[in-house]
């Protein structure tokens, strides 16, 4: 089991520069297209072609856990349920099980937190090296006046977070203006300064996957450091066939400009067997550098219940109730 889990769960940190940016190509982005049938097709095949068992399914499961934002963006959170969530992404999985598969120091990838709660969670995760993000821009709808975004911004900035997930207007893509999409996109990116930037597309409210992958590069191109499937509030969130069309827009780009740019997946990923889908398809389509906290994060609450219970059941045989394995 040792070598199984070390060889995926403990890979090293890649560090990459930031991405930049490049003025607004608008000829690059009229070529975009994607072939429906074609995307629908390749995600079908998937889970019958990779599958990975016992030791090498626990180690690909923990590293996961690593990849996980542990999210909580519900009306009704309280400070006390942000500290317990901190808790758990501190330690997101019984110290027994770590200590039988081998593992040590494992923590999740990052907390997000709406921005009433990041000053919160940086006091509840000080010394841990875990990130907290924030949603910020009007989430989840992102229709509040731009000032008002960018304020948003830069206040959860100064709140302490490192991370922060926009959300764009969808009108800008439904209707192709790319260029009003581009000026929003880089004065988001602007005002974050230090932090990270996600931007979310809310792809479930985006018509097609041709838009999909137009904005994604649009985002790319404005800066974003990550794109983002969703705010997980929408009817449709993270599916195989958007994330196939929004990673081949990243390696496109990369191609182009020789910049990596991460992704998030988010809303309605909850099950082990989903994650392991998805972490198949970026080894697939980009690569091992793409499986690391700097490049991939599932936007996720429940996810880390379920493959807790995977674990439980890989190292007993028996699974346990889904009670045993609260978020805190």
């Amino acid at each position: 089991m040792e070598t199984a889990i070390q060889t995926t769960a403990q890979l090293p940190q890649l560090a990459h520069a930031r991405n930049p940016g490049m003025p607004l190509d608008l000829d690059w982005v009229a070529s975009v297209q994607a072939n429906t049938s074609a995307i629908e097709r390749r995600c079908a095949t998937l889970g019958g072609r990779r599958s990975v068992k016992k030791d090498f399914q626990a180690a690909w499961l923990l590293k996961a856990i690593s990849l996980i934002d542990l999210t909580t963006l519900s009306g009704d959170d309280t400070w006390g349920r942000v500290e317990r969530l901190c808790a758990k992404a501190r330690q997101p999985v019984a110290p027994w099980m770590l200590e039988r598969l081998g593992m040590q120091g494992l923590t999740v990838g990052a907390v997000c937190v709406y921005h009433d709660m990041v000053e919160t969670a940086v006091r509840a995760l000080e010394g841990s090296g875990i990130p907290v993000a924030a949603v910020s821009t009007g989430f989840p709808a992102g229709l509040s006046p731009l000032h008002l975004r960018l304020a948003e911004i830069t206040e959860s900035v100064k709140a302490g977070a490192q991370e922060i997930d926009i959300v764009i207007s969808r009108r800008h893509a439904l209707t192709g203006n790319w260029q009003a999409l581009y000026d929003e996109m880089r004065a988001m990116r602007e005002a974050c300064g230090p932090a990270h930037v996600k931007a979310i597309l809310a792809t479930g409210e985006l018509g097609t996957l041709r838009n999909v992958a137009r904005a994604s590069l649009v985002c790319m191109m404005a800066g974003a450091d990550f794109i983002k499937t969703s705010t997980g509030k929408e009817p449709v969130n993270a599916t195989l066939p958007v994330t196939l069309t929004m990673i081949r827009a990243i390696r496109d780009y990369q191609d182009r400009t020789g910049v990596k740019v991460g992704y998030k997946p988010a809303g309605g990923i909850s099950k082990a067997k989903d994650a392991l889908l998805y972490l198949a398809l970026m080894k697939d389509e980009l690569g091992l550098p793409w499986l690391q906290p700097d490049l991939f994060r599932f936007g996720a609450s429940s996810l880390l219940g379920d493959i807790e219970r995977q674990l439980e059941h890989h190292l007993t045989g028996h699974y346990s109730a889904a009670n045993r394995h609260a978020m805190g």
